[in-house]
Parts: structure tokens; sequence; C-alpha cells
């Protein structure tokens, strides 16, 4: 076991498998993470830990996101080096302005986005809970996307399964996992020794 001198979780940064690591200045900023590191020193511990070349920093996760102050996998991920899904939103949501900005800082950066501009919300035990479908898990051949049931699905498969070829794309039940605060990548990360 390795013992870095930083607070990451494993939905806080996303690699793209060729050096470029994607997160959010909400996240790792964020004053109960790593309030003694800055933007720099981050960047150096992400090359010296996970042999990151270079970081692009996104600005703001969902508005809806009350766990993780921001993880980059509730509104990206890359599907392959220098390209990436971004969640985007219509004016009318709570997000737009940071999916916005979002999109201008990868556009930037040099990466080529793909726009899933659907993001569900649904009802939990009493909540309106905001479902990304880009808390996705790739796996070998397949990526496992979370769905609601929401008419958005089929569109937001599509363009996903655009960007995967090869891979079948497996839509899971994922209202409940949402209301805890994340989706398939989430449940898939850091699985105790018993």
């Amino acid at each position: 076991m390795l013992d870095a001198p930083f607070v990451l979780e494993g939905g806080s940064v996303i690699a793209d498998g060729a050096g470029t690591i994607l997160t959010t200045e909400q996240c790792l900023l964020h004053p109960s993470r790593n309030p003694s590191l800055s933007r720099e020193q981050l960047e150096a511990l992400l090359a010296q830990y996970l042999g990151a070349s270079s970081v692009v920093w996104l600005g703001q996760g969902l508005v809806e996101d009350r766990d993780t102050d921001g993880h980059v996998d509730l509104i990206a991920v890359y599907s392959g080096a220098g390209r990436a899904l971004l969640q985007t939103v219509s004016q009318d949501n709570p997000n737009f302005e940071n999916c916005q900005e979002n999109l201008a800082r990868l556009r930037a950066a040099g990466i080529a986005v793909v726009e899933i501009p659907y993001l569900p919300y649904v009802e939990v035990a009493g909540e309106q809970v905001a479902a990304s479908y880009l808390n996705l898990y790739i796996c070998n051949d397949a990526v496992i996307v979370p769905v609601t049931g929401a008419d958005t699905d089929a569109q937001a498969l599509r363009i996903i399964g655009g960007e995967f070829p090869g891979r079948e794309i497996v839509p899971v039940s994922g209202a409940v996992i949402a209301y805890g605060g994340g989706g398939p990548h989430c449940i898939t990360q850091q699985v105790p020794r018993v």
C-alpha cells in the first residue's frame, strides 16, 4: 500500500490512459481535502503518484452533488486519449453556467468534447435526484451505464455507444445509486480487503 500525502478518492480524478488527468477545482481544492496544498503542489503529486503528465482542471461539478464536493466522474469521462464525454444541460437547468465553463475549459485544453445534453432527475425517498449518465463504468467488453427510465435514456445510450465501439452498452438502474451520491463508477471503487 502507498501512503500518499494528499486526499484523493476514485471519483475525484479520471485519466485518459495517456497521462492526462481530469479533475475539478471544487473537489481537489476543497478545504476539507487538501487545505495546505496549492494547485501546483497537487499537480506535482498527481504526476508523482499517478504518472500524470498534465492535469486539466474543470471548475465545478453538479450543483446537486451534495456528498463529494464536485467529483469529476459525475460530469465527465474519457472515451479515449484527448477525447471526453461531458455533461451539458439546457439553459433552464441550474448547472448550465458551470457546464458551459467546463466545456470551454476542455476545448481550451485541446480535448475533443462529445456533449451529453441530458441530465435526468428522478424522485427517490421523496427527494429529486440528478442521475448522471456519465458515472459509468468501463470494463473489458462493456460499458455499464446508469439509467432511470427517462425519455432521454435511449439517446444518451446511443451517444455513449458511439464513443465505445466494440463494447456492449449495458444499462442498469441508477436511481438509488444516484440518491446515495454516485453511480456504477463510484460503487466499483475502493473495495476493502476483508
